[in-house]
């Protein structure tokens, strides 16, 4: 046998289940005929884009074929930074916004632009994924600050702190929270920030759910609080605006834009590497940001999102098997497997009997790079029978195992 092509080793330390062993074996399920149900893509729930942002694309076809500045179209730009002072954010300008092919594609830009080999990043545990193996993959180490169940997903700073060293560079907060559904309070911002002040770290903030939060839970944007560090803002049209396919997604600096001179020249100069990202996408940004933001009636009591968490909170609450802190954000729900399944039923031997016999496919907590290993994760956004069906399925692989 010839020998192998070795592949790189930084991939050794990147994981990304939401996409991996388990979505492929899915996929394989459906080929063989059977019917999966699959709590992820928005679009598969009936969820649409509005009309007026498709609308705003097909009219600005003629302008979409060719190469736009390598920040981004000039009215999507503004559009954010418009958005941006509307929520009391000053001195941000079209020249600090960057618009990338989805938020993926410029968290990993703008760690390539702040990294060198052995520099630390401070993640989230439970975190969205990519983070970490992005982090990996420019070269960095990620140290994952504690979230826990115990503390209702929310950081300890003192703990946060006991991880900084002269090799930490930045910390990433995502909030609302996937796979948690967290919302973060403004004391709990507010001692990230100063601790980002004190030992000069740039704050990332994962904001793509800013608008998804449920009854009284207040979305704080990080960059009204982080006026005297280097603050970057994720966001873009994937979540609120159910536009995942547009990849369209946006990076704003804030804070001292001084100290952030460098750093914003280098990003553009990565961004220029790539030529622009999806232009046809861009044009729909104005007008979702400017127009009536739908997301509002969805999040509300009576609102399909609504229903939908409050669905998934209502059967994990009869549950004798399943517990969870009630989402207060996003759309997810991080559900606990009781602990008489310790040691014998994970949640990856869950997932995949769930998934083999029942035709379910959730995410493994610890895909989320958890120290523990008894919580999955599902999406809220099915209708109110599609979860019941979920949840009856879930009973029914735990019953015979418990």
């Amino acid at each position: 046998m010839e020998q192998q092509i070795l592949t790189s080793e930084t991939l050794k330390h990147v994981r990304y289940e939401i996409r991996g062993q388990l979505a492929n074996r899915a996929l394989e399920l459906e080929k063989r005929g059977y019917e999966i149900i699959s709590l992820g893509n928005p679009g598969l729930f009936g969820f649409r884009t509005p009309e007026t942002m498709r609308l705003a694309m097909i009219e600005n076809l003629g302008q979409a074929e060719p190469y736009c500045h390598q920040k981004g179209i000039f009215p999507a730009r503004e559009a954010v930074v418009m958005q941006q002072q509307n929520r009391g954010i000053s001195g941000v300008t079209a020249d600090e916004v960057f618009i990338g092919n989805g938020v993926s594609e410029l968290i990993d830009l703008s760690l390539r632009a702040l990294l060198n080999p052995g520099d630390e990043v401070l993640v989230p545990s439970p975190d969205y994924p990519l983070w970490s193996a992005a982090v990996a993959l420019n070269g960095g180490v990620v140290r994952h600050y504690a979230c826990g169940p115990d503390k209702g997903f929310r950081p300890d700073v003192a703990d946060i702190e006991s991880l900084v060293n002269a090799r930490t560079k930045a910390i990433v907060v995502i909030n609302p929270n996937n796979p948690s559904g967290a919302v973060y309070d403004e004391k709990t911002l507010k001692e990230i920030v100063e601790l980002a002040e004190r030992h000069k770290l740039v704050v990332m903030a994962d904001e793509i759910y800013d608008q998804m939060v449920y009854d009284d839970a207040e979305f704080i944007p990080m960059a009204t609080l982080a006026n005297d560090s280097v603050c970057l803002t994720f966001s873009g049209l994937s979540k609120v605006y159910r536009a995942c396919g547009y990849r369209v997604g946006w990076c704003v600096f804030s804070g001292e834009l001084d100290r952030a001179e460098e750093y914003i020249h280098s990003m553009e100069l990565l961004s220029a590497l790539r030529l622009c990202s999806n232009v046809p996408g861009q044009w729909a940004v104005q007008t979702a940001l400017g127009g009536f933001q739908s997301i509002r009636e969805l999040v509300a009591p009576g609102g399909r999102l609504y229903q939908s968490r409050q669905a998934v909170i209502d059967r994990v609450e009869k549950s004798q098997f399943l517990s969870a802190e009630r989402p207060m954000g996003a759309m997810y729900a991080f559900i606990r497997l009781d602990p008489r399944f310790g040691g014998r039923f994970d949640d990856l031997a869950f997932a995949l009997e769930l998934l083999e016999s029942h035709h379910v496919l959730v995410a493994p907590g610890s895909s989320f790079n958890t120290p523990y290993n008894d919580h999955f994760r599902i999406t809220t956004l099915p209708d109110t029978e599609t979860i019941n069906i979920v949840f009856d399925r879930i009973e029914t692989c735990l019953a015979q195992h418990a």
